[in-house]
């Protein structure tokens, strides 16, 4: 037995060493790619650059706004000013033969933006995994984790992150991506901490970089109120009117006691708190002014933040470049009649704004889960999506591997039944898409529908992929409902 329990214990003090070993292996993965870019050309690869994150189009832009022009000037960048100023100069070559220092200083920014975003991810989740016992606990199920093999879901979002061959392609490929991954993971790690003015600034400038993450302020604003993790609200409102159902002899002095405990340590949590969404209103607020001050003195000569909103939000909305990438909208407006192109756009975008509301009535006591949620329907339905968003969700889907996998409980298994197949799904689409865009563009031997088969394989296993973990997490709720009911 002493010695089963010294290699417990031995194991479990290697795991924080193997984890740092495999996140700097990762680290030096990407530098060493970073040596190829010419031979790897990831770069003007429409599954990784985009008219948002192209990193040529934003050397275009600086090239523009350098020569006294507008940078937003014909139709190639359309991000923000502000990301122009501290990523511009990095594009110009200090030789007229040579650009490789300046683009190994790049390549070197979005490898620190990519560990960055994975150590936020690590430190979530060990909030987030603190919260879920401490959510047990206060139900009255500590027997579960005691009778359970725990994974570290932090630390496995985090590699997840790290060694996802999406985010490494965005990385090295100088996708704008990893900056925007970033500033989304900086909110959430900051709601997650009530760390409201870190929370503001990050949810303002993932606004400012790409429209789609204001929905995220949903989750942020669930994260603020009730924490990162808690009990659904009507299990614990079942569990309080069993506890206090009980008869108050002499037999049951034990469940009174416990009654009193819960209902000090589960009612609270579960109560609403409007201070730090209203501190979150007032900081956001504060650093949207800062960042519109900031944008309105750098784009002054070229039209004001009108241009500004026009070139970005507008471009965004309006889907005016066409150019293939892995979503479905540049097809289906290819295709459609001007007449009824409005109509669509409408419809496109409102379509997002109606999964919002069901959703979070339905998840409020996950809001970690809800942001995964979100971000995943955002980046099906967004209007120049990249693999970039892929990587942001899949590590976020790490989180939750202790409840989607049955690692907490064999009671409590709710796994994904479509798992494998999705596996099979993303590795086949991966491999088929730079295929199925090279029969069409260079060889000729194809047509747009090869390339967009691809993108509409992609956009179903992303459907899947949201519908499978929602429902596989729901089943774990209400498992843990029935476990509740029976410890009664």
């Amino acid at each position: 037995m002493e010695e089963r329990e010294s290699e417990t214990s031995n194991k479990k003090k290697n795991k924080p060493w193997a984890f740092w070993s495999w996140a700097f292996a990762s680290v030096i993965f990407r530098l060493v790619l970073a040596y190829f870019p010419r031979n790897l050309n990831f770069s003007a690869r429409p599954e990784v650059s985009t008219p948002l994150t192209s990193f040529r189009r934003l050397a275009e832009g600086y090239w523009l706004k350098q020569s006294s022009m507008s940078p937003y000037a014909g139709s190639m960048y359309h991000g923000s000013p502000l990301l122009l100023s501290i990523l511009g100069p990095l594009t110009v070559r200090r030789d007229e033969n040579e650009g490789l220092p300046n683009q190994l200083i790049c390549s070197l920014v979005f490898v620190v933006a990519d560990f960055v975003t994975a150590m936020l991810i690590r430190s979530t989740g060990l909030n987030l995994q603190m919260a879920y016992n401490q959510s047990l606990k206060s139900l009255g199920l500590v027997r579960l984790l005691e009778n359970s093999e725990l994974i570290l879901s932090g630390d496995i979002a985090a590699l997840v992150y790290l060694w996802n061959p999406f985010t490494i392609i965005s990385c090295v490929g100088l996708s704008t991506s990893p900056i925007e991954n970033l500033v989304i993971m900086l909110s959430l790690y900051g709601a997650c901490t009530r760390r409201v003015p870190l929370a503001a600034f990050g949810w303002v400038l993932a606004t400012h970089l790409s429209l789609y993450p204001a929905i995220l302020i949903v989750p942020v604003i669930l994260l603020l109120g009730y924490g990162p993790d808690a009990p659904p609200r009507k299990l614990l409102l079942q569990k309080l009117r069993e506890s206090s159902s009980c008869d108050c002899s002499s037999q049951d002095k034990e469940r009174t006691s416990l009654h009193k405990e819960l209902t000090n340590q589960s009612v609270q949590p579960m109560l609403f708190s409007w201070k730090p969404v209203v501190f979150f209103t007032l900081w956001a607020c504060m650093w949207a002014f800062y960042v519109l001050v900031l944008c309105a003195i750098s784009v002054k000569q070229y039209g004001g933040l009108q241009e500004m909103f026009k070139r970005t939000y507008g471009f965004i909305l309006t889907v005016e470049d066409l150019a293939p990438n892995i979503g479905v909208l540049w097809y289906f407006f290819a295709e459609v009649f001007d007449f009824f192109r409005n109509f669509f756009l409408i419809v496109f975008h409102v379509n997002i704004l109606f999964m919002l509301l069901p959703l979070a009535i339905r998840l409020n006591h996950r809001p970690c889960f809800l942001a995964f949620v979100y971000i995943a329907i955002a980046s099906m339905l967004k209007s120049y999506p990249s693999v970039g968003d892929l990587a942001l969700y899949m590590g976020l889907l790490g989180l939750f591997i202790n409840e989607l996998a049955g690692k907490i409980s064999i009671q409590l298994h709710a796994d994904m039944q479509l798992s494998f197949f999705l596996f099979c799904g993303y590795v086949g689409v991966s491999l088929l898409s730079p295929v199925m865009h090279n029969l069409w563009i260079w060889r000729g031997t194809g047509n747009a529908n090869f390339y967009f088969a691809t993108a509409m394989a992609y956009a179903c296993l992303q459907i899947i992929l949201v519908v499978e973990s929602v429902g596989a997490m729901l089943n774990h709720d209400r498992k843990l409902r029935k476990l509740s009911a029976t410890a009664a």
